[in-house]
């Protein structure tokens, strides 16, 4: 495409890309395969491991994307922070995240460690591995039109894990880094409060004029331009103070939920722009999948999927048999978080950033995971909510 004009090069890449995300989400109709991993796929064909088709200049797009996307994700997953339904839902949720998260990262510490991995880089592993991929999750749940105390429940995880995992890897870093005498651990815990309660507070701050604003609107009129300005506000300024926008815009979500007369609106405007964000997103992110990673994993890249998965498993169960969560919820929740994307692969650039040392080690070992988890996880999400009920058998999806 040298010779075609930049104009001409960026209206046909956006064309040709949308029309690629329409063809998955038919496919996915069809198919045993969820639009998500189809996407994924398609990118991974279109990108340079493959066929190479993609310009240079979309190299730019993919972390605006990024934001854009998660953040609509987050304030989306706002939605289910209610007071309603976190009385339901609220200590199976809380008990289950905190399980996963920390039985994840205990059996990856513990179980390399044993086999002579060193103890930085067993600490990073256990800290990188609760991170989940909630886009993925998501727009599973919505593809197939998922419904039940299961999807809730998967939800209301998905909406706090990154939290909980954030603080953990912040823990495990510093901790990695007191071990090599590197200088900062004191830096980097102060760096991950702020980043997990500096975001809620300005989801808080953007969320209350929200709330008030929506509660106004009268029925029939539009409201898209306000919940897309403020929730693109919301992510533009999370990453202006550095802190997480996805947990910011959750929270933006989760007060307008609670506070707005009217609340279900702007989330059926986010929802309705939603989707060409997301066709882009996961194109460029399977675009950015290479397979040279996944041949670097070797033994070390098979234990971290071996062992997240079993600790998504126990974790669950464990903290579901505490909560009195129902058994087919919390036997078969370990298997409906397994996506992992961004959030892993972010943690992964930051620990190589603080230790150089163990760069070669941690990040050919996130990155092939992550090809692993993204093509599989959304794949077994699914397969869990047909299991479950939440999708019945033969369900038309529209």
């Amino acid at each position: 495409m040298t010779d075609i004009p930049a104009i001409a090069q960026i209206l046909i890449t956006f064309g040709g890309l949308f029309l690629l995300g329409l063809l998955a989400d038919l496919a996915g109709r069809h198919t045993p395969l969820p639009r998500v991993t189809l996407l994924l796929l398609a990118g991974f064909v279109i990108g340079p491991s493959v066929l190479d088709w993609l310009p240079a200049f979309t190299d730019a797009w993919f972390p605006v994307l990024t934001d854009v996307a998660l953040a609509m994700i987050g304030f989306l997953l706002g939605q289910n922070m209610t007071r309603i339904r976190l009385h339901e839902l609220g200590r199976a949720v809380l008990t289950m995240s905190i399980g996963e998260v920390l039985m994840t990262a205990l059996l990856m510490f513990t179980i390399l460690t044993l086999f002579g991995v060193p103890i930085e880089v067993a600490l990073l592993l256990a800290g990188i591995a609760p991170a989940t991929a909630p886009a993925a999750t998501v727009d599973v749940v919505r593809e197939a039109h998922a419904e039940g105390k299961f999807t809730a429940t998967l939800l209301g995880i998905v909406a706090i894990d990154d939290a909980w995992g954030l603080l953990l890897f912040s823990l495990l870093l510093a901790a990695a880094q007191a071990l090599t005498g590197a200088a900062g651990a004191v830096d980097i815990l102060t760096a991950g409060a702020w980043e997990i309660g500096g975001a809620v507070c300005l989801g808080v701050i953007l969320g209350l004029p929200m709330a008030y604003l929506t509660g106004r609107i009268l029925p029939g009129e539009p409201t898209q331009a306000e919940a897309l300005g403020l929730v693109l506000l919301c992510a533009g300024l999370a990453v202006w103070v550095e802190v997480s926008y996805i947990l910011a815009a959750m929270a933006l979500g989760a007060v307008v939920a609670n506070l707005a007369s009217h609340h279900d609106r702007p989330f059926h405007e986010i929802e309705g722009i939603e989707w060409p964000f997301m066709i882009l997103f996961f194109l460029l992110a399977g675009a950015a999948l290479h397979v040279e990673a996944l041949a670097q994993v070797g033994l070390l890249g098979a234990a971290y999927i071996g062992l997240r998965i079993t600790g998504r498993i126990l974790g669950t169960r464990l903290g579901g048999w505490l909560s009195g969560a129902e058994p087919v919820i919390r036997n078969r929740m370990g298997l409906a978080l397994l996506p992992q994307a961004g959030v892993a692969i972010g943690m992964a650039l930051l620990a190589a950033q603080r230790l150089p040392e163990i760069k070669d080690i941690v990040l050919p070992v996130v990155l092939g995971a992550t090809v692993v988890f993204e093509l599989i996880g959304p794949v077994l999400t699914r397969w869990t909510l047909t299991q479950v009920g939440d999708i019945p058998t033969g369900k038309t999806r529209q």
